[in-house]
């Protein structure tokens, strides 16, 4: 049988103030008493392409094209905190990108199209640039819309996007474990 690994492509969350602040904004969502899956700070990224379970053979293929991906480095900021599919009901709660959406966007259109003829699941959903940060597991309680709305304006800080990663997930019952298993440089 095949071996198979679970990947995607993502822009990792690693400027210290910015992981800081998310973590104090995790702790205020969950004092809400609603039962949730806070995003471990160390997995804090922006997926720009989620592939799925493929066989190991094709991730050489992928590292091959991602090889060739060309893009400048930018400054990405974060702001505001909202949730999927709405505020009332949250099923996942992310911070907003304020600069270096178009710039996300762009990225992630160059990353579909190098893997486009590769034997892999297409995206079937729009890319829209944002940081997730917690998944809701249990009816959520009214709090939790309040704290939300009160953070919708919040600035939660800036970096730089130095690169590009190819990651592996390893589902665990304590949760995923994320491993790089290809970076690819911005080129200026």
């Amino acid at each position: 049988m095949l071996e198979r690994v679970r990947c995607f492509i993502s822009v990792d969350i690693e400027e210290s103030d910015i992981v800081n602040k998310i973590v104090r904004i995790q702790k205020e969502l969950k004092n809400t008493g609603t039962r949730l899956k806070a995003v471990e700070p160390e997995n804090l990224h922006i997926t720009l392409r989620f592939i799925g379970e493929i066989p190991t053979s094709i991730v050489e293929s992928i590292k091959d094209r991602l090889s060739t991906l060309e893009f400048s480095s930018f400054t990405l900021s974060f702001s505001g905190v909202g949730a999927f599919p709405g505020i009332e009901r949250p099923r996942v709660i992310w911070v907003g990108v304020s600069e270096g959406k178009e710039e996300l966007i762009e990225l992630s259109k160059k990353v579909n199209k190098l893997l486009s003829s590769l034997k892999i699941p297409k995206e079937n959903k729009e890319f829209i640039p944002h940081l997730t940060i917690a998944r809701v597991k249990s009816y959520p309680s009214p709090r939790l819309s309040e704290i939300i709305k009160e953070l919708m304006n919040v600035f939660i800080g800036s970096m730089r996007v130095n690169d590009v990663r190819l990651k592996k997930s390893t589902l665990t019952s304590k949760g995923p474990i994320y491993d790089t298993l290809f970076r690819v440089e911005a080129r200026k």
